[in-house]
C-alpha cells in the first residue's frame, strides 16, 4: 500500500473518532448516579454554565492532579470512566499536556453519569490512595470495551483491567468499600450539579468553561489562558 493512502486512511480515522467523540459528548448523562428531589409545577428552565466557575467547586483535596503545581494554567476535567467520549478526547487533552510543559496542569473530577459507573469511580479513588491513578486510569480508557459493555459498568470486570499494576487487593477492596471513597464521589456529583455539569467530558480553563465541545474549540481555550497569564 502507497505511504500517501496509508496517511489519508489515518486521517479519516481520526476525524472519525472525534465526530463519534462530539456527538457522544452531546447526549445527556445515561443516568445520574443521584437523582434530585421532583419539584412540582412546571420545570425550571436548563442554566447554563457560569462565566467563571467558583473555584471551591473546582477543585478539591482528593482530586488527581497531573502537571506542575505552579502552573499558571488549570484544566479541571470532569469525567466518566465509562463514557466514550472521554476516552476519544483524553489523548487531546494529554497532548495539551505534553505541548506546554510547567505552563498547564490538569485535575480531575469524577461525574459517573453511567450506569454502574460510580463503583468504576471508587475503584480509580481507591488506586489513587496507593499512587496509582494515573495508570488505573488510562488502562481503564485503553480496555473501556471490555468492563463496559452496552455503556454499563461492570466493577468486576474492570477490576480484572488493573491486575498487572501491582495493587495491594486487600487495601483495594476496603479502600473502594470505604465511608471516605462514597464521600469523595459524592462530593464531585455535588460540585458537578453547581457547575452545572451535564454530560461528559466537561471541560473547565482557569474557571471558564469550554461552552462549544471539539478540539478547536478546547485548545483555542487552552491557548487564551496561556496568553492572557504570560501578559501578568
Amino acid at each position: 500500500m502507497k505511504r500517501s493512502t496509508v496517511f489519508t486512511i489515518a486521517a479519516v480515522a481520526l476525524l472519525m473518532a472525534f465526530v463519534v467523540a462530539t456527538l457522544l459528548h452531546n447526549v445527556k448523562k445515561e443516568e445520574p448516579a443521584a437523582a434530585p428531589a421532583e419539584s412540582k409545577g412546571a420545570a425550571p428552565a436548563p442554566q447554563a454554565p457560569p462565566a467563571v466557575a467558583p473555584v471551591a467547586a473546582l477543585v478539591r483535596m482528593h482530586s488527581p492532579t497531573l502537571g506542575s503545581s505552579e502552573a499558571p494554567v488549570t484544566i479541571v476535567e470532569f469525567l466518566d470512566p465509562a463514557c466514550e467520549a472521554c476516552r476519544a478526547f483524553y489523548p487531546v487533552v494529554k497532548n495539551v499536556l505534553m505541548k506546554n510543559p510547567e505552563r498547564v496542569r490538569l485535575v480531575l473530577r469524577y461525574a459517573p453519569f453511567h450506569r454502574g459507573a460510580d463503583k468504576v469511580v471508587a475503584l480509580l479513588d481507591a488506586a489513587r490512595r496507593q499512587g496509582k491513578f494515573w495508570p488505573a486510569l488510562e488502562t481503564l480508557l485503553a480496555t473501556q470495551d471490555a468492563w463496559a459493555p452496552n455503556h454499563t459498568a461492570q466493577v468486576e470486570l474492570a477490576w480484572k483491567q488493573l491486575e498487572k499494576l501491582g495493587l495491594d487487593p486487600v487495601r483495594l477492596r476496603a479502600d473502594m468499600e470505604s465511608p471516605a471513597s462514597a464521600q469523595v464521589v459524592a462530593q464531585d456529583l455535588e460540585d458537578a450539579r453547581t457547575l452545572n455539569v451535564d454530560k461528559t467530558p466537561s471541560f473547565f480553563v482557569n474557571g471558564r468553561p469550554l461552552v462549544t465541545f471539539g478540539q478547536e474549540p478546547f485548545e483555542r481555550l487552552v491557548n487564551d489562558a496561556l496568553k492572557e497569564s504570560s501578559r501578568r
